[in-house]
């Protein structure tokens, strides 16, 4: 080679790597938004499916509006005796977060149902089971559980969400 001759790159070579960069960026944006439309429209069908047949899947309340809490007598109770053989005692008060304002009509009518279930929770524990945080948080759970039991035979049971204890002395 001379000096004077200039070596030049092939006018075509670059401009094909340009245009399969572009081809492939295309097919990805289309494969996304192509997932993307599938998914929207399928969770969408599958939305309609379910508001179609609420007797194949239970039905889960929220309310709209505040909370709902119904408020329960105090109760003083016998622990069963611990280590010592002392005797203790629990006092407890509180409320009930509910459903719904029906739930709260079923709670209310049938409150003596609901105090005997409680008094025959409370009155098993020992004072060692329920002076924890952790404790109080499972006695909650079990208080869910044996009010969300129907009140009826064949009944439907209660929607009780939660418990809030207002007031918790064991002597």
């Amino acid at each position: 080679m001379k000096a004077d001759q200039k070596v030049e790159a092939p006018a075509g070579g670059g401009s094909k790597k340009l245009i399969i960069i572009i081809l492939a960026v295309v097919l990805v944006l289309g494969a996304a938004g192509g997932g993307a439309a599938w998914f929207f429209l399928h969770g969408k069908a599958d939305a309609e499916d379910h508001d179609e047949a609420p007797s194949k899947k239970k039905k889960s309340k929220k309310p709209s509006g505040p909370a709902i809490y119904e408020p329960v007598e105090p109760f003083t109770v016998n622990l069963q005796p611990g280590e010592s053989g002392a005797d203790q005692y629990l006092q407890v008060a509180f409320s009930l977060q509910l459903a719904d304002p029906e739930t709260q009509e079923e709670v209310k009518k049938n409150m003596a149902k609901v105090r005997s279930r409680i008094l025959l929770l409370l009155s098993a524990k020992h004072a060692a089971d329920i002076n924890t945080p952790e404790g109080k948080i499972q006695l909650a759970k079990e208080i869910i559980t044996a009010l969300r039991e129907p009140f009826e035979d064949r009944g439907s049971p209660q929607e009780i969400e939660d418990v809030l204890f207002t007031s918790f002395i064991i002597q």
